[in-house]
This record gives C-alpha cells, sequence and structure tokens, in this order.
C-alpha cells in the first residue's frame, strides 16, 4: 500500500507524474482540526473531479496564527493522519505556512478546490497568482450550512 503522507517534494513528483500521463490531481487545503460531516462530504466531492485528491493540511503554527492560540485541538501528526484514513484521500502532506501559496507553486496540481465560503475573487491573491502561473483550474464546490469546527467547538463549550 503507497503510503498517504507525503513530503512536498513527494507531491511535486507525483502531480508531475500524473500530469505527464495525463490524469488530474486535485488540491485542497485547510486545518481539519475536528473532522466532520462537512468535511468528509466536501473531500469526497472534490476527488470525484480528478484522478487523485491531496489534502494539505496547515501545520499547529499556521493553525494558530489562522485561528487562535487555543486552537489546533489536535496535533498536525494526528489531523493528518485523521483526513490520510479517508477513503477519498489519496495524499496528505502539511504545509508549515499561514498560506499556500508556496506550496502550490511546488506542487502545481490540475485543480484547486475550496468550500463555497470561498469565491474565485476571495482566495489569497498570491495563491491565485500561482495557480495561474501553473495553469492550474480553480473550483468552488457548493458550501453545505450547518457545518463547522468552531460551531462544534462552541457547542462543546457550552
Amino acid at each position: 500500500m503507497k503510503p498517504k503522507i507525503v513530503s512536498v517534494e513527494r507531491l511535486a513528483e507525483i502531480s508531475r507524474e500524473m500530469g505527464e500521463t495525463g490524469k488530474r490531481l486535485v488540491f485542497t487545503n485547510g486545518c481539519f482540526d475536528l473532522l466532520h460531516v462537512g468535511h468528509v462530504r466536501y473531500l469526497a466531492a472534490a476527488r470525484e473531479l480528478g484522478d487523485a485528491l491531496v489534502v494539505a493540511v496547515n501545520g499547529d503554527a499556521s493553525v494558530r496564527a489562522l485561528k487562535g492560540e487555543a486552537r489546533p485541538l489536535n496535533n498536525e501528526n494526528d489531523r493528518a493522519a485523521v483526513v490520510a484514513a479517508l477513503e477519498s484521500v489519496d495524499y496528505v502532506v502539511v504545509f508549515q505556512d499561514v498560506r499556500a501559496t508556496q506550496l502550490l507553486s511546488e506542487a502545481c496540481p490540475a485543480i484547486y478546490v475550496k468550500g463555497g465560503d470561498y469565491t474565485p475573487d476571495t482566495l489569497d491573491a498570491d495563491e491565485r497568482s500561482a495557480l495561474q502561473k501553473c495553469g492550474t483550474e480553480i473550483r468552488i464546490l457548493p458550501f453545505h450550512a450547518g457545518y463547522s469546527t468552531s460551531q462544534l467547538i462552541d457547542q462543546m463549550q457550552r
């Protein structure tokens, strides 16, 4: 069985090899701190868009920068392992930057996917620029309201 959790360098090789054989690597990223049904449905839909799905998981320091000092609840290795356990996920890479710009530049996936709480215009400008340089197609999947890690944490604290 192939290892699902890969290095940035290995991901770049996988992407290049897939492109050379006409296969499409789908890429998405996020914190995935508490995996919930919204994540599972989103990742399954993303996988349907290509031949393999890579999920880039924010490292612990970047989650703190994005979500605050109380996060993440689960460390980056545990979050990566949980995401990798999903059938729809082919590869997982942990990245340490707040934005995935450098990783996107190195991986150059065929398709970049975000959830419906984003639009192409609200994507980070540097990330969008890196995607354009790679010729990556940007796809926004429908947002399923009612599923949020922050909401789950709030609910547990009450």
